[in-house]
């Protein structure tokens, strides 16, 4: 078992290793400039802000990608740290508390049947509006932009959610212009998802924000992931 662990840690570094390159000869090649590239050494921070009864695969499929992203960093930061219970009620440790939390770079709010809950929870929102504030990109899965909508962030912004669960988002707040058909969208610095297995495609989105769409495709052919790369095309649009 051991070599077999270690076999796997091997290929993904010299997996992380060719697509740092490819990170490197992006940031100087690409025709459109993508975000800037953080000082030498220095990675960003991706915060997965956890909650009890989060979704699991809103958070894993984005975290598999951007933890193989070699400039990025993943956290996971809920109220208490420590464990947090999912959904389908494997828990995960949250690293920080959200007053030891560090500054973010990038902001990600899952989904969940937790979210009914998150939406009277005051200090979650007010988490949300803090950490925003100095990110470069704030992100959601699924139902988790209902939340970033109570927070406030979505006002005046195009959004998405998941499709069965979109009347939820829409009353949270008016001034948002919810999209119904999207796999994601992209406003600014806010980009949200559709439910679950999209948060996946939406977290390659932001890595060809980063560092190009050639960057994101190569990521996802490391993974064997297919990567839905069109974000108005979602199979799952109603209306």
């Amino acid at each position: 078992m051991s070599d077999n662990i270690d076999t796997r840690r091997r290929w993904m570094a010299r997996a992380a290793l060719g697509l740092g390159v490819l990170l490197a000869h992006s940031r100087t090649a690409t025709a459109q400039a993508p975000s800037p590239a953080p000082a030498a050494g220095k990675k960003k921070t991706v915060g997965v802000v956890l909650y009890p009864d989060f979704e699991v695969l809103d958070v894993f499929g984005p975290v598999e990608m951007w933890a193989n992203t070699p400039d990025l960093k993943v956290i996971f930061v809920a109220q208490t740290a420590g464990p947090v219970r999912s959904a389908q009620g494997v828990s995960v440790v949250a690293d920080h508390d959200f007053a030891s939390a560090p500054p973010l770079d990038i902001v990600m709010t899952p989904g969940g049947v937790g979210t009914f809950a998150q939406l009277r929870n005051e200090t979650f929102l007010q988490y949300l509006r803090d950490a925003d504030r100095g990110a470069e990109f704030t992100t959601s899965v699924c139902t988790g932009s209902a939340l970033l909508a109570r927070a406030g962030l979505l006002k005046g912004r195009r959004a998405t959610s998941n499709k069965k669960f979109f009347a939820l988002a829409e009353q949270q707040g008016g001034g948002v212009t919810w999209v119904r058909h999207a796999r994601w969208v992209e406003d600014g610095k806010y980009i949200t998802s559709s439910g679950v297995s999209a948060g996946t495609d939406m977290a390659l989105g932001v890595v060809a924000r980063l560092h190009g769409k050639e960057a994101a495709r190569t990521l996802a052919r490391l993974l064997e992931y297919q990567w839905s790369e069109d974000p108005n095309n979602d199979p799952f649009a109603i209306g």
